[in-house]
């Protein structure tokens, strides 16, 4: 089967997704911002840290990486749909080189500053790297001991590495069960279906997975994640070539909004009385929670899928700069607010100023760090970015003619 007629009509390029795809990463920027100034566990902490914004980041918390991986679903299905040759090269490429070099380069000060901050571990950043490319496993507090390496914040690119791995070789394997999926989509989840049914199964795997493998962003172990992760991703492909399903979303745009905000209330009412030191002794209360997390994390998606199809399918030149910078821009962000966090700390500013100013610094200086990888040849698949190659043409007129056809005055190519 050719790879189009295995993937339907996608049609044009999908400007919406573009946009939503640059949302969510920005919403990344400013929820690892809110992550210094919180009462969870990460990387370094602000002196002032409390309970404030944590509702605030309950707005996004449940359902920012699942939207991106469902996004990065719809994009591998419009690669797919060019060729299937070189497919899987390609991508290693692009995820594999970046999340290696950011092992190896940019995460690396996060860690070090941890084991500062938690351990005032007293030595320089060199004796760290060390230990730290030797796996040393020693950087403990009780039992919690800091695993290094470590991909940190781009566990997500190992994630869709693997995933598209196994959707790879779904294609390769069943290829018919791609037509058949979309024509299922289309007839199920063409009016209520598509807020009910991926509703349904995310509150289901809440309910019934979330408490037996609580979330570790490490591969192994984390089957909670990948039964919501890798099935959004599918979920993201099998929509790619459909039109009922995405009519579905804009038109019932303003329910999902109203019904995604209803369950983030509950949310944070359920933290709030954590927060007080109040449990939910019924197990029936417990489950209902965890209903409402799963429910209104697809019900938001759909939201924002919703008004982007509505609103934002359309190009400038805005989309074009910011869909290739975001990637790089990812890579960088969460080690420049570590970084940076940490440098002001002394200054003890004002928190909503100091976050502000977090905010700001962190996004100039990931475009800046973009404007450098761009213009660098060597540096571009470090960050994920495609090196441009010539086009046949220039290359062709770039060849000399051999020899003996130019002496004869035969043009290359006839014979």
């Amino acid at each position: 089967m050719e790879p189009r007629q295995l993937q339907g009509d996608l049609g044009s390029r999908r400007f919406d997704l573009d946009w939503v795809r640059i949302g969510a990463f920005l919403l990344l920027i400013l929820y690892h911002v809110g992550m210094y100034y919180v009462t969870w566990g990460w990387h370094v902490k602000s002196p002032a840290a409390s309970h404030a914004i944590e509702p605030l980041m309950m707005l996004t918390s449940p359902w920012r990486l699942s939207l991106l991986f469902l996004v990065s679903g719809v994009a591998t299905a419009y690669l797919l749909s060019r060729t299937h040759q070189g497919f899987l090269k390609s991508r290693s490429i692009r995820l594999l080189v970046p999340l290696v070099f950011g092992m190896l380069v940019i995460v690396p000060p996060q860690s070090y500053l941890e084991v500062v901050e938690k351990l005032n571990y007293p030595g320089g950043y060199l004796g760290f790297y060390r230990l730290y490319l030797a796996a040393y496993h020693g950087f403990c507090r009780g039992s919690d001991c800091l695993i290094v390496p470590t991909y940190n914040h781009l566990w997500f690119v190992a994630y869709l590495w693997i995933y598209t791995l196994a959707l790879y070789a779904i294609v390769r394997l069943a290829p018919r069960l791609i037509p058949m999926l979309r024509r299922a989509a289309e007839r199920w989840l063409s009016g209520l279906g598509i807020l009910i049914v991926p509703a349904a199964y995310l509150a289901a795997a809440r309910l019934y997975l979330s408490w037996v493998f609580p979330s570790t962003n490490m591969l192994v172990n984390d089957w909670y994640n990948h039964a919501v992760y890798l099935a959004v991703f599918l979920l993201g492909f099998t929509l790619a070539a459909t039109t009922a399903p995405w009519n579905a979303l804009e038109r019932l745009r303003w329910h999902s909004l109203g019904l995604a905000v209803l369950g983030w209330a509950a949310d944070c009412a359920f933290m709030s009385l954590y927060s007080h030191g109040i449990t939910l002794s019924s197990h029936w209360a417990i489950a209902f929670m965890f209903v409402i997390y799963g429910t209104q994390q697809w019900l938001a998606i759909a939201a924002v899928l919703g008004f982007a199809r509505r609103h934002l399918n359309r190009d400038n030149p805005a989309r074009r700069y910011l869909t290739t910078a975001i990637f790089p821009v990812y890579i960088l962000h969460q080690t420049v607010i570590v970084v940076v966090a940490h440098a002001l700390k002394p200054a003890q500013i004002y928190p909503p100023v100091e976050g502000l100013l977090l905010v700001l610094v962190t996004l100039a200086t990931c475009l800046l760090g973009y404007e450098i990888v761009r213009r660098f040849k060597l540096l571009k698949p470090l960050f994920g970015l495609a090196v441009e190659r010539r086009s046949r043409v220039l290359r062709e007129a770039a060849r000399p003619l051999p020899l003996t056809r130019v002496a004869c005055g035969v043009p290359e190519d006839l014979n």
